[in-house]
């Protein structure tokens, strides 16, 4: 993968975790409707089908040239996962119960649920909290449900990777029927990323003077069909076609034919950007910190933003209240990533090393 190509990704990984940030900090709970319009677009859900693309990009980049075999595969998707989730779970578990003890009011509603910590961890850790008929909240860590859809796009994407002929059929309808439909009707949109990086691999990306409009096109698109309401009518159309009143039941697939429209526009646009790639680009390092914090952004900001605002009492319902809530959350999440995200790499040899201690024979 180009250096200019990979250094587009991680500027687009930051990017979309914060507009998820900033989307979530518009809640008028937060900021009292002053940034409402930033939720009236909708923004928020787009950027999570954004990481999804990425996602299936980066994650069929790494089997096929880093990872090769099922195990490493699965020890790196699964360290990967674990490294942020883990300590996110504790975080969010802490400041709910902290906070819904001090606060009482400003947790009283749809935004938490108030789980054990035994359920709390089962579900987290097991990331099964969207799977079949379960559509759990983590607490007040709402963004939590995308690590179920990506466990289970890695736990389908290995299957096809590394079993065979008859093994192959009887695992995926296993997977399937156990995952469910709601997250299998979004996973298009993954696999929109898997085929990009197929097209980087085979070297079929589009010529590099029909590039640029690979580039910008899909982004008009995108703002075209925002102005007309596309994203409204695809979701009714989505009702209308499984013959539901509405799609509230399907939990966060709610919108899966808009979603698969945007998975195309970021597809198209990422192939666009990969033909034109170079590696003689500067490394930009500062990109490359802000993209190694973003899934800590991710799944650490809600609880912090939850707990934070009653936190700053009146002060957090004034223009520079808003602002400073925005900034405490994000430096929070990022000093977050430094102890955890960003140790990935030693986290990883500590437990190749415990393995190796716990193999080695034992002398009566």
């Amino acid at each position: 993968m180009k250096r200019g190509f990979s250094i587009y990704l991680d500027a687009l990984r930051f990017g979309a975790a914060f507009i998820v940030l900033l989307s979530h900090w518009a809640y008028p709970r937060f900021t009292d409707g002053v940034y409402l319009w930033i939720r009236e677009l909708n923004l928020g859900s787009d950027a999570v089908v954004v990481f999804f693309v990425l996602s299936g990009l980066v994650v069929a980049y790494a089997a096929d040239q880093r990872d090769k075999t099922a195990g490493r595969f699965a020890f790196a998707r699964i360290t990967r996962l674990l490294s942020v989730a883990f300590p996110a779970l504790m975080l969010c578990y802490g400041l709910d119960r902290i906070g819904a003890t001090l606060w009482p009011d400003a947790y009283a509603g749809w935004w938490y649920n108030p789980i054990g910590l035994g359920q709390t961890l089962w579900e987290g850790l097991s990331f099964t909290s969207q799977w079949g008929n379960d559509l759990t909240r983590i607490g007040t860590n709402g963004p939590y449900w995308s690590l179920s859809y990506e466990a289970a796009f890695y736990v389908l994407f290995g299957i096809v990777l590394w079993t065979k002929g008859a093994t192959r059929i009887m695992a995926l309808t296993a997977g399937a029927l156990l995952i469910g439909p709601r997250i299998l009707i979004l996973m298009p949109a993954w696999l929109m990323g898997v085929a990009v990086w197929h097209m980087i691999k085979s070297g079929n990306l589009p010529a590099r003077n029909k590039a640029p409009a690979a580039i910008i096109v899909p982004l008009i698109a995108y703002v075209v069909s925002q102005y007309i309401g596309a994203p409204d009518k695809l979701t009714a159309l989505s009702a209308s076609l499984l013959g539901m009143e509405h799609t509230g039941s399907l939990g966060f697939s709610d919108e899966f034919l808009w979603n698969a429209v945007v998975g195309v526009f970021i597809a198209t646009h990422l192939a666009g950007v990969a033909s034109i790639a170079r590696n003689d680009i500067r490394n930009l390092p500062f990109i490359r910190w802000l993209a190694g914090g973003s899934f800590s952004l991710y799944l650490v900001h809600y609880p912090l933003l939850q707990f934070l605002s009653p936190a700053m009492g009146d002060f957090a319902h004034t223009p520079e209240g808003y602002i400073t809530l925005l900034l405490i959350t994000f430096i929070a999440c990022y000093l977050f990533s430094e102890v955890f995200e960003r140790t990935l790499k030693m986290q990883r040899a500590g437990l190749k090393m415990a393995v190796a201690w716990f193999r080695q024979p034992r002398v009566a």
